[in-house]
């Protein structure tokens, strides 16, 4: 292939279907060992962009928004869990967790593209959210998680600190919502086709062995 297949990828660090989703993506990249032929970009988009500072208990917060009940949380905790498990990611959902407020950690991914360490640095938020119980919205987490990928903490303070990084964050999350996407994860195919939720690996292996053949025409 002389060019590579772009994947965007909207998502909120605070969405568990964004992990299962691309855990099968990855797995299907992998499969058609693809892994120098994409190039993924992880784009913002926040589920509760008005999530104030000292954030929302997690189970009321699903209570309020989609009307779920202590047992609907708990089987969806249990699914999740599951499927996590099935592509080595851990989900350790606990009592007393909050959803919190991502715009900082969209701010630093979008400043860890430009250093080649944005899906490293996801995977990492990821992680310390839905694994090690740690809050991302504060920016000491922020500054200590993106060391572990190798973002000097001089590095991540300067560009949460950055009005420019912040505006440009928030006009990806306005370009994306007017181009229809209302719901996390979407992937985006070389700009030009998608798909929205955690689909099947299946699913995605399909529609990258299209992409193949159609660019290797």
């Amino acid at each position: 292939m002389s060019k590579k297949i772009k994947l965007d990828i909207i998502s909120d660090v605070m969405c568990p279907w964004c992990v299962i989703g691309y855990k099968h993506l990855e797995a299907a990249i992998n499969e058609l060992n693809l892994q120098d032929n994409v190039e993924i970009e992880w784009q913002p988009f926040e589920l509760n962009p008005d999530m104030p500072a000292e954030g929302e208990e997690l189970r009321a917060h699903v209570a309020r928004k989609y009307g779920s009940s202590k047992e609907d949380s708990d089987k969806a905790r249990a699914n999740l869990t599951a499927l996590g498990a099935q592509y080595g990611f851990t989900f350790d959902y606990f009592d007393g967790m909050k959803i919190v407020n991502t715009l900082d950690a969209h701010i630093l991914l979008d400043y860890a593209h430009q250093l080649g360490k944005q899906t490293p640095l996801k995977m990492r938020l990821f992680s310390a959210f839905f694994t090690e119980h740690k809050d991302v919205s504060k920016r000491e987490v922020l500054i200590k998680e993106a060391g572990a990928v190798g973002i000097s903490a001089e590095q991540a303070q300067a560009a949460l600190e950055d009005d420019t990084l912040k505006a440009h964050v928030k006009a990806l999350e306005s370009q994306w919502q007017q181009m229809g996407v209302s719901s996390v994860p979407t992937v985006v195919f070389n700009r030009t086709s998608a798909l929205t939720g955690a689909q099947p690996q299946a699913t995605f292996t399909q529609v990258l062995r299209e992409l193949v053949a159609e660019q290797s025409k």
